[in-house]
């Protein structure tokens, strides 16, 4: 049995890379941002509405990858997706960091030049809506149900520590450095650092088996078995085919099939998670330090103590998912978000700012973390039954991304009309996710992926 668990966590690890390059990715920017600003968007008279849209745009391929992700992972299976997301990322990191290639000259930033990075910005957000929807799948279909919850929630732990990481790397290459040589050659050296992780991903995706309900999906019955057999010993194996195989006796079935709450249910999942703000802490977080009165090297440190808090309470999740719940997790962190962001606000509101505010920052972000940050993605990748998987799963990636970019895109512009009330705003989001989570969403804790189609089978 040890070896089957080591054989499941190396599968795993393999998948969360693509985790750790979605939070890499999204998180990159953090750091470059006000140089881009500087170099690709200010030198050109363009305005801060120009710049925040460059800032999210990344954003939009998001939501273009999350659409494609059902396709592709039904047509092309979820490894082969995988492999696509690795490649997109390794071209946008190379991409972004050098956007003249080709077609402009070095040092002469121009709007066709913005248009260009955005270009490999979104074409590296079409690399994370991929890995977003089809790595939390891919676990969520290999797990073995009893520990199916801490290893999607594995998933979560690798975007934080790939954020993690590249807040490091932003701010050892900004670290001592003149602010001319970082708005003209730092931020490139922070898109470039990219390629090492997506070059890792795509060489040990070789190395890594299909799903074996995609397997079973695809009729290959007798190659499914053997995965399942490798995770799960021979009985338990045995077991769990006649369950998929029940499950899948039509390829597929269309979206509404088990009804429509159930995908209510996951694209709520996916637009409360983002409409907390989790994001405007996380894309523009060096931004709030300095605004809190921080210098540049301070904030970005700043930045990286709350990536660690993030970490910490990850890994709080990750030990407590399968023995406390989904619910009760997802409930307790709706509670303390929503502390966080309402005292920020009246902090705000007051014009008080200081190691107060960076605490309740740290309890927002710590409540997120150990509950919507890793919980959403755990049950958006086992609430779906089988035949609708792929089509759903899409449909609750691509409405979480489009709530991202809407509340990362807006955030400029509603600071600028009042901090106090933005925060209130997302202190508001976190009371009702609570109340939504209580009210719609069932406990999944231990049961199989076929026993939760089951579920919803029963329901009117």
């Amino acid at each position: 049995m040890k070896n089957d668990r080591l054989y499941v966590i190396a599968i795993t690890f393999v998948a969360t890379l693509g985790g750790l390059l979605f939070g890499y990715d999204t998180a990159v920017i953090s750091g470059a941002e006000k140089s881009i600003q500087s170099y690709l968007v200010e030198s050109q008279g363009l305005s801060s509405l120009v710049h925040g849209l460059t800032t999210s745009s990344a954003l939009i391929g998001c939501i273009i990858g999350g659409l494609l992700s059902g396709i592709l992972a039904s047509v092309l299976g979820r490894k082969k997706t995988l492999l696509i997301a690795a490649t997109l990322f390794f071209i946008s990191a190379l991409g972004s960091g050098y956007p003249e290639f080709l077609f402009f000259e070095k040092g002469n930033p121009t709007t066709g030049l913005l248009l260009m990075f955005n270009f490999y910005r979104i074409i590296g957000g079409i690399g994370v809506g991929l890995a977003s929807a089809v790595s939390p799948m891919y676990i969520g279909e290999i797990a073995p149900a009893n520990i199916r919850g801490q290893l999607v929630s594995l998933n979560q732990f690798a975007i934080i520590f790939g954020m993690l990481v590249v807040y490091f790397v932003n701010w050892g290459i900004a670290s001592g450095q003149p602010l001319e040589w970082i708005n003209e050659i730092g931020w490139r050296r922070m898109f470039f650092s990219e390629t090492i992780p997506a070059g890792l991903f795509g060489i040990l995706l070789f190395f890594v088996p299909e799903t074996p309900r995609y397997l079973a999906l695809s009729g290959k019955d007798d190659e499914a078995f053997e995965i399942l057999k490798k995770i799960n010993g021979v009985e338990r194996a045995t077991l769990i085919m006649n369950d998929i195989k029940k499950s899948v006796h039509h390829h597929s079935a269309k979206l509404f099939s088990f009804g429509k709450l159930v995908i209510l249910i996951g694209v709520l999942l996916s637009i409360f998670q983002q409409f907390v703000g989790i994001n405007v802490a996380l894309y523009y977080a060096p931004r709030i330090f300095e605004s809190m009165g921080a210098a540049k090297d301070a904030s970005l440190m700043q930045t990286v103590i709350m990536g660690l808090v993030n970490v910490i309470f990850t890994v709080v999740a990750i030990f407590t998912v399968d023995k406390w719940g989904r619910k009760p997790l997802l409930i307790v962190g709706s509670a303390g978000m929503a502390i966080g962001m309402f005292a920020i606000s009246a902090l705000a509101f007051m014009k008080i700012i200081g190691v107060g505010t960076l605490i309740f920052i740290i309890i927002y972000t710590a409540s997120f973390m150990m509950s919507w940050g890793p919980i959403t993605w755990v049950l958006i990748s086992e609430i779906f039954p089988n035949k609708i998987r792929g089509k759903a799963v899409a449909i609750a990636v691509a409405a979480q991304w489009a709530a991202n970019y809407l509340i990362s895109s807006t955030y400029p512009a509603m600071m600028e009309f009042s901090g106090g009330f933005t925060y209130g705003f997302y202190g508001l989001m976190s009371v009702i996710s609570l109340l939504f989570v209580w009210k719609m969403v069932p406990e999944t804790k231990g049961k199989t992926l076929e026993e939760m189609e089951q579920l919803w089978e029963r329901k009117p």
